[in-house]
């Protein structure tokens, strides 16, 4: 077993999901089951075979997970316009793995990134129509905020001992009196419209690109419905100038939602940064770029 933030993690390798492979899928035992480039680490990815995936949950937060992607993604795929991860069989605990585990339709494609996209302004609109689609779908009975999905989709206000408790920490790490004004500005507003679909956890590594062009959204495991606002933190993370507001424009959010995006962003950039800087001061570049990205689009709408 492992430990970090103080949650035990099972250790999981080529060895057991091979094991559970065998004992749960004998059909299967002829596949071979092979690491992936980026394994993820709320959940543990192998390949099996040339065109199915093993995705084993990490920790006990994570395996309420499980349930829900089996349940709704195979009702959310046939009305968004790209691939998502399709189902094919859900595997129980075994051999001293304690979690449900799923296993997927293997999905082509490199990891987004400065590097694979050819055009980050179209890259940037066919997410938000993407998102738009998600958006649509009929919301009834969907999984609200809650500990599935970290309280995606729920009041930003969630976090913010934790957000204010970062920027103290931080102190002259970063310009406080902006980042304060940022998190007042985004927590002054609320979801007002009915729960809508959002992804949860749009990043870089859940993006997968072809040909330049984005060609699969993966990773459900925070989706759920509510405030879509948290879908909004890739404008900061990844975009910026034309592409942003090609983003903005195609995804044809209010002001009050763009305010809530900041806030995620720079929630979660907060939380990082003081992270790396007790951990890895040398990775702490990226963190303090989002703030900085998040501060200057606060200030430009001042």
């Amino acid at each position: 077993m492992t430990q970090r933030d103080g949650e035990e993690r099972p250790t999981i390798d080529e060895h057991l999901a091979r094991r559970l492979v065998d004992e749960q899928f004998p059909h299967w035992r002829h596949l071979p089951v092979t690491p992936v480039e980026v394994s993820g680490w709320d959940n543990r990815t192998f390949r099996l075979g040339d065109e199915l995936t093993i995705r084993l949950p990490s920790a006990a937060g994570y395996s309420l997970q499980v349930d829900k992607e089996q349940q709704w993604l195979p009702i959310l795929a046939p009305q968004l316009p790209l691939p998502i991860p399709t189902p094919v069989s859900q595997g129980n605990p075994g051999l001293g793995y304690p979690f449900s585990w799923s296993v997927y339709r293997w999905l082509d494609g490199e990891t987004a990134g400065p590097g694979t996209i050819a055009d980050l302004t179209q890259f940037a609109t066919s997410l938000a129509e993407f998102l738009v689609a998600l958006q649509g779908i009929d919301a009834n009975g969907g999984p609200e905020a809650g500990p599935h999905n970290f309280f995606r989709g729920g009041p930003l206000a969630t976090y913010e001992e934790e957000a204010l408790r970062s920027i103290d920490v931080l102190g002259d790490e970063i310009p406080r009196d902006a980042a304060l004004a940022v998190w007042d500005d985004a927590t002054s507003s609320s979801w007002q419209g009915e729960p809508v679909w959002f992804h949860g956890d749009v990043a870089v590594g859940n993006l997968l690109v072809r040909d330049g062009r984005l060609s699969a959204v993966i990773d459900f495991g925070t989706s759920g419905v509510g405030d879509p606002a948290c879908d909004v933190v890739i404008a900061w993370t990844l975009l910026a100038g034309r592409s942003r507001d090609a983003f903005r424009g195609s995804l044809g959010v209010d002001a009050a939602t763009w305010s809530r995006g900041r806030g995620w962003a720079l929630w979660k950039a907060l939380i990082t940064l003081v992270g790396l800087l007790e951990s890895d001061p040398a990775a702490a570049a990226e963190p303090r770029r989002v703030i900085a990205e998040v501060l200057a689009d606060h200030a430009q709408q001042l």
